[in-house]
């Protein structure tokens, strides 16, 4: 596998990192939703969206180096935008399962016109990307409906779009019988609460009562989508390492600079040499958290089993590590760490809080045994 960024990479890393440095505050925590809403759009006509598809789908990139290259600056910058939820996840759906007359909508998400999200997650399904108990049943005038609750849908009341998992009627089997439909997110039945994240951003939870369905809103054919959840969430997952890669970057550079200039008995901490010696730990730990995060995207485009089992040796290595470092971090801070004021306690809070988005360390520990075993 080739790591090295190609001459485009190079220079679309220098746009976003340039980009980022000047615009970010738009999309932490404390910016308002005006300013998030114009950041957004400011972020799909740099281009950051269609360099996760390739020519054939709309975009201009396509290559997995661009993955890293943007979720790490993202990381980086202390991004809370949802540039994973509804841009590579719910664009690619769209593009690789979409039909003609559907492209209209991945076009128009691609230039950040409108927002589609993937509506998954289910208040019982702890991780398992292939849970979907939202079942459809016959409706009316021949069409489907769809009744049931789907949770966690990151800034779902920004979205046009849903992009929803179905469980067709009569099938039970994991991976058999898996819809996915593309629905208005004003369809009538439609329920969004939404709530904010410790992290930053919100989330919601969205109940359909016997919202109507049919074929124009399929995406692929019916009851054949769970190959493509897998590889979606597998792709999350990989940008998911790397944005929080990216997040601990930063942490480990304010924590250097602060070593450097915070004195104790007439002398700048980094030169104590207990707390130099974590800190070579630390750094240590960093890049093999780097090494896992470019060997999982490397694997992206292996078979299932072999692309699963590096992504989630790369989510529970990250997941390990970035507490590491948030609590290292903190603790060599001192209490100012601690403060909403300060910057770190947010990275921290993103760096934390990542473990539990698509898997924690224990649920892709005992996915890696069951991989490894196979």
């Amino acid at each position: 596998m080739n790591f090295e960024l190609g001459e485009d990479q190079k220079l679309f890393e220098n746009s976003l990192s340039r980009f980022l440095e000047d615009r970010a505050p738009a999309a932490t925590p404390e910016a308002n939703a005006g300013d998030a809403a114009q950041f957004w759009r400011e972020l799909c006509e740099i281009g950051v969206l269609g360099a996760l598809l390739d020519e054939e789908q709309g975009g201009f990139g396509g290559h997995s180096s661009y993955l890293i290259v943007i979720f790490e600056a993202l990381g980086r910058a202390g991004v809370v935008a949802p540039v994973l939820e509804h841009g590579l996840v719910a664009v690619r759906l769209l593009a690789n399962l979409g039909s003609t007359a559907q492209h209209d909508v991945l076009s128009q998400a691609i230039a950040g016109k409108t927002r589609v999200a993937f509506v998954h997650d289910e208040p019982d399904s702890r991780y398992d990307p292939l849970h979907v108990t939202l079942r459809s049943n016959g409706g009316v005038d021949g069409n489907t409906c769809i009744t049931g609750r789907k949770s966690l849908v990151i800034d779902a009341k920004e979205a046009n779009w849903l992009i929803v998992s179905v469980r067709d009627e009569g099938h039970a089997d994991a991976r058999d019988g898996l819809s996915l439909y593309l629905v208005p997110a004003d369809t009538p039945g439609v329920e969004i609460r939404q709530y904010e994240t410790i992290s930053g951003g919100t989330a919601a939870e969205i109940n359909f009562d016997r919202v109507a369905v049919s074929e124009e809103h399929l995406l692929g054919a019916a009851g054949s989508a769970g190959a493509a959840i897998e590889a979606v969430i597998a792709a999350a997952i990989a940008a998911q390492c790397a944005q929080t890669l990216g997040a601990m970057e930063t942490a480990m550079e304010m924590t250097a600079e602060y070593l450097k200039t915070r004195k104790q008995f007439g002398r700048p901490l980094a030169t104590f040499l207990v707390l130099a010696l974590r800190f070579a730990d630390l750094l240590i730990e960093m890049e093999q958290a780097r090494s896992a995060v470019i060997n999982a995207v490397g694997h992206l485009d292996a078979n299932e089993t072999m692309r699963d089992r590096h992504v989630s040796a790369a989510k529970n290595l990250i997941g390990r590590i970035g507490r590491q470092v948030a609590e290292e971090c903190i603790q060599m801070h001192g209490g100012i760490a601690m403060t909403q004021e300060y910057a770190l306690s947010s990275y921290a809070k993103q760096i934390v809080m990542a473990d539990h988005r698509y898997g924690d360390c224990d649920y892709h520990l005992e996915r890696f045994i069951d991989l490894t075993a196979e």
